[in-house]
């Protein structure tokens, strides 16, 4: 089976609406596909680990429930963005209702001014070093969808009976091949440098076929889809 951009677009959120147990399979993937970036968001906007992970399964449960998924529309694009702007009002309510379970009720409360002096406790500078929870999102958006889609040609490599190709050429998909001579793995597989040169530049291309048909999934034409590349190669700097 060869890896392309085959009539994907939106078919994973289509398929998520209504009731049914394939819709349901579907949102269910869905969620998985997009659990860690989530986690990462919420994370970053100040929650503690466990808490952020508790916070991500209410947050898909309502996705669950059925109903919420509907505003999400192929016309306007990608489902990533649908996505974050459906999680960026679950924290903010959750917030406030965590701000109001705190204040009580039928209490008096004081307020203190900021001091005046601008070394005093009123004056908070933000940490340029700490990472936005857009920015985690998309971040971790971009490394689940790139293991996604490296999961997805290594099963087709294996079911083809190229598991030892794939190993020895996987290095070359990720960060590890710096450390690895190419005749290193011309020797594993028995053939020339050159010809290893040719093998990564086509799994290398594969892998981006790869990629492009995962991102297919949750968008709505091709021009997305190499929006949304760029969008994954920026998340990653």
């Amino acid at each position: 089976m060869t890896l392309g951009f085959h009539d994907t677009r939106w078919t994973l959120v289509s398929r998520s609406r209504g009731s049914d147990e394939q819709a349901r399979s579907a949102l269910s993937e869905l969620c998985e596909a997009y659990y860690a970036p989530v986690v990462a968001f919420l994370r970053h906007d100040g929650r503690e680990e466990d808490v952020a992970r508790e916070l991500a399964h209410d947050f898909f449960a309502k996705l669950l429930a059925g109903g919420a998924i509907e505003g999400a529309d192929p016309l306007r694009g990608r489902f990533r963005s649908y996505l974050l702007a459906a999680l960026k009002h679950f924290a903010a309510d959750q917030r406030d209702r965590a701000h109001a379970a705190k204040r009580g009720g039928g209490q008096i409360h004081a307020v203190i001014e900021a001091e005046s002096d601008t070394t005093g406790a009123g004056l908070q500078i933000a940490d340029a070093s700490v990472e936005a929870p857009d920015a985690a999102f998309d971040r971790q958006w971009a490394l689940t969808l790139l293991a996604r889609a490296l999961a997805t040609l290594e099963a087709e490599m294996r079911d083809s009976g190229k598991s030892a190709y794939f190993d020895a050429l996987k290095p070359w998909l990720t960060t590890e091949a710096d450390a690895i001579p190419q005749a290193e793995a011309a020797e594993k597989l028995s053939m020339n440098v050159e010809s290893v040169k040719v093998a990564i530049h086509r799994l290398r291309k594969r892998f981006r076929d790869a990629v492009k048909a995962e991102i297919a999934q949750t968008v709505s034409d091709s021009t997305t889809v190499r929006e949304e590349l760029d969008a994954l190669m920026m998340a990653l700097r």
